[in-house]
């Protein structure tokens, strides 16, 4: 409740959740949240989470998105969201299938508008082609994983959703908290975070020898500007000009606090030789 308050104070309008998140609750915790004000917030969930428990590995057929959208809408209590995200490719599932159903979706009034997530950045060329095709309104907005030490996203997927118009509001800016500092490589990990929870996509992707490398690196840089690592981090993100917004996750009032202060600062040409020093382009 704080950190979405403090969200409102700070004319932020745009929050991100999903049908997987906690098996559902995180819709259900946020619809209450907004329902005071909820036409003032860009409201956004997605369907096809393939990572979940059995009750979520329905990916994108034309039958479990439709129902997939009314128990998102019934959990958040609205009527619509605003963004309706393709959260992972399924792969047994035909796109075509996927893309029609995302359009009558639309239609029906459920979804203003659209967007995906975990996919190639070759995939963003034909779900326009089959948007374009089967007369379902094109996407507005993607959500790659995309932060310093995660640059991939710069070899075919941004270029792809600048091509199109497509917005990008990138999800993990802080590598899942390596970003922030908060970890030392081999060290005991803080008390609740993810990592001392345990969390596997975190202990096997992000916390890499080169990540906390990077991290290093730019304690004494970001020292001098004046700044936090997770200023830079964020800011880094947000300076790159296909990038429309940024996905924050903070735990913590605090942690919500420290996202808003990259605010304050000012990306340099400095600031983004440096880190392309540290990690080349696409990598």
């Amino acid at each position: 409740r704080l950190v979405v308050e403090a969200a409102r104070e700070a004319k932020v309008n745009f929050v991100d959740t999903a049908d997987a998140y906690t098996n559902g609750a995180s819709e259900t915790m946020l619809g209450k949240l907004i329902a005071a004000d909820r036409d003032k917030w860009v409201l956004a969930t997605k369907v096809g989470q393939q990572d979940g428990p059995p009750e979520r590995k329905m990916g994108l057929s034309r039958r479990w998105m439709v129902q997939a959208i009314d128990a998102s809408l019934k959990r958040l209590g609205t009527d619509y969201v605003d963004i309706y995200y393709m959260h992972h490719r399924d792969r047994e599932t035909p796109l075509a299938e996927s893309v029609a159903a995302m359009g009558d979706i639309i239609a029906s009034g459920k979804a203003t508008y659209w967007g995906f997530s975990n996919h190639y950045g070759w995939e963003i060329g034909e779900i326009v082609r089959l948007c374009d095709e089967l007369g379902t309104p094109r996407p507005v907005i993607a959500q790659p994983m995309y932060n310093l030490v995660m640059r991939m996203a710069e070899n075919d997927y941004l270029p792809a959703c600048a091509h199109y118009g497509i917005g990008v509001a990138p999800f993990s800016p802080l590598a899942r908290g390596v970003l922030s500092g908060k970890y030392r490589q081999g060290g005991e990990p803080p008390a609740g975070s993810r990592a001392a929870r345990g969390d596997q996509s975190l202990l096997t992707r992000d916390f890499s020898p080169q990540a906390f490398e990077v991290v290093e690196k730019l304690r004494a840089h970001v020292d001098r500007r004046g700044m936090t690592p997770v200023d830079f981090a964020v800011l880094w993100v947000l300076n790159n000009r296909a990038v429309s917004s940024v996905i924050a996750g903070p735990r913590t009032l605090e942690q919500w606090q420290d996202y808003l202060g990259a605010l304050e600062h000012t990306f340099t040409a400095e600031d983004e030789t440096l880190a392309d020093s540290l990690v080349a382009k696409g990598h």
